[in-house]
């Protein structure tokens, strides 16, 4: 089970808010029993680029043979 400030990473798209599937988040926030989590999305330098609500099935756990990657963020 996924636990508070823990990292995870997106399972799917949000281009509401221009994140992309393999993009890490903090999870800041537990809602109902895992159903639902609300992330805080660092960039590489620390900065705080957006807080996000997601569903479950919409975030993994990071696992040991994840790795970093970087893009640019087209807002914020």
């Amino acid at each position: 089970m996924i636990k508070e400030h823990e990292q995870v990473v997106l399972t799917t798209d949000l281009p509401e808010y221009d994140l992309k599937a393999g993009d890490v988040g903090i999870v800041i926030h537990i809602y109902s029993d895992g159903e639902a989590y609300e992330l805080e999305i660092f960039a590489l330098d620390g900065r705080t680029l957006d807080i996000v609500t997601v569903e479950a099935a919409q975030v993994r756990p990071v696992s040991r043979r994840d790795m970093l990657h970087v893009r640019e963020r087209m807002t914020g």
